[in-house]
């Protein structure tokens, strides 16, 4: 993009001395860099997935806890590089209007808790003493150029590596304790912002002049990134606790698109809309991705596909720390019909910016080495279909043959099939396929190993024995040509 608008300048240097065919030119070869059509967006033939890159995309990763910007003393390069190296796309974090006490959720080294001296805001820090966690107090009516210079340092890092940045704006206040430390608390800024109580932070009307702040931020964070191709901006993250109104949000993302209006590259808004699962009704127009936590088993993609949106699961944890527990639940969510899957990585800290932090079993989710490379099983097999074309498939299996395993299915009729199964299989089972020639392949989804191809012949249906395995297994056909 950056050279596209080069060529442009160069372009516009010269015309004076340039034929009109050239000049016209010019403007051709501009265009057809596609300026807007490199920032990530809905893809134009099937809006259920992104498109990246001039390429279908879906967005799969095992990330860290949000804080990789707001805690200085998080080697942002180097968690990168292991997101890259194993070809995961995405990250979440979080912008600094919100952060944690270090025994917030029982979470060990807590990157969302940076230490004393080591939490960066939007705002900058006044002359005066006094915020809770050491230093002086916040100026909400100043922006801060080192923020915003760290923040575009860790877009900029990430976009160089094709890895797309969910950015949540804001995040609600669960407990006094998150409240206490927010630079938007009243105790902890000079800009004499009346007294208000947590659960009003984030409404129309109760907002004690705290509303004309938010917006300000949305504005210069939407300017500051603009240029940036793999932006999203989500609205709130779990806006459905501490009191944040539907309003609100919808103010917001009317914030973000008018903003926006004049750029020639628009942005992605995200919109998390409950724990497991919930049917979105009267979604908001401006928003292109509903994302889910914890959203297992996947029941959210299916009651919401007829949205023709983008569906995601953008938090996962709470069910322990095993590693076959989140691969399940990726597999799971994106055969299923998802596009974007989060699990929430704790092995990644400051000072464990690999993701090689052992943390505690009190832990309230998972992560691992391992898990990151088995989640780029996932993310690869998905590629190696024109998913595009496909979607969720039930037909494809009758549930009662394969039980008490479970199975998920996306089809294209007739030409691609990806199946993923989760628990014990019998050992021969049937597949309602179309009559025709197939290439059959199991995948082991915690080697990437799969099995020697073989062709199969349907009339209209096939019976198959998996492979050994263990938890679970993928199936990949093909039509034969």
């Amino acid at each position: 993009r950056r050279s596209a608008i080069s060529s442009y300048i160069e372009c516009m240097k010269i015309k004076c001395f340039l034929s009109p065919f050239y000049f016209t030119l010019c403007f051709f070869l501009l265009a057809t860099t596609g300026l807007e059509a490199q920032n990530i967006r809905l893809h134009p033939e099937n809006s259920r997935y992104f498109f990246y890159q001039n390429k279908p995309t879906i967005l799969i990763t095992s990330a860290e806890h949000y804080g990789a910007v707001i805690n200085t003393k998080f080697d942002f390069i180097t968690y990168l590089n292991e997101l890259e190296s194993k070809g995961l796309n995405l990250t979440r974090t979080f912008t600094g209007s919100y952060l944690e006490p270090p025994q917030s959720f029982n979470i060990a080294e807590n990157t969302l808790a940076p230490g004393p001296g080591k939490f960066i805001c939007p705002w900058p820090r006044s002359t005066v003493e006094g915020y809770a966690n050491g230093g002086n107090k916040f100026d909400l009516s100043k922006f801060d150029p080192a923020y915003f210079k760290r923040l575009k340092d860790f877009i900029g890092a990430a976009e160089a590596k094709n890895i797309i940045v969910e950015l949540a704006l804001f995040c609600p206040f669960y407990a006094e304790e998150q409240w206490n430390l927010s630079p938007m608390n009243p105790k902890n800024n000079i800009n004499n912002i009346d007294s208000i109580k947590r659960t009003d932070v984030y409404t129309m009307g109760d907002s004690k002049g705290l509303l004309n702040v938010q917006e300000n931020l949305v504005r210069e964070i939407v300017t500051e990134l603009k240029d940036f191709t793999n932006v999203m901006y989500e609205i709130c993250n779990e806006p459905y606790f501490g009191g944040v109104t539907l309003e609100w949000q919808h103010h917001i993302a009317d914030v973000i698109t008018e903003t926006e209006k004049d750029f020639s590259g628009k942005h992605l808004i995200t919109q998390n809309i409950a724990n497991a699962s919930a049917k979105i009704e009267n979604p908001i127009p401006s928003v292109s991705v509903f994302n889910f936590h914890y959203a297992w088993p996947p029941v959210a993609v299916a009651i919401n596909y007829h949205l023709n949106k983008a569906i995601g699961d953008n938090e996962t944890g709470f069910r322990g720390n095993s590693d076959s527990t989140y691969r399940i639940e990726g597999w799971s969510f994106m055969l299923a019909g998802g596009s974007l899957y989060n699990n929430l990585d704790y092995s990644f800290t400051a000072g464990h910016e690999r993701g090689t932090f052992h943390y505690p079993p009190t832990q309230p989710g998972g992560g691992s080495d391992s898990l990151r490379q088995q989640l780029s099983y996932l993310k690869k097999f998905v590629e190696s279909f024109d998913f595009i074309k496909m979607h969720p498939d039930e037909s494809v299996i009758d549930s009662t043959h394969v039980l008490p395993a479970k199975a998920h299915v996306l089809s294209e009729t007739g030409k691609q099939y990806a199946a993923y199964f989760y628990g014990h299989l019998p050992n021969t089972f049937e597949l309602n396929l179309p009559s025709g020639s197939y290439q059959m392949q199991w995948l082991d989804t915690k080697t990437g190993k799969y099995t020697n191809q073989k062709v199969i012949h349907s009339n209209g249906k096939i019976k198959i024995s998996p492979p050994p395995y263990k938890v679970d297994v993928a199936l990949k056909i093909l039509e034969k040509t």
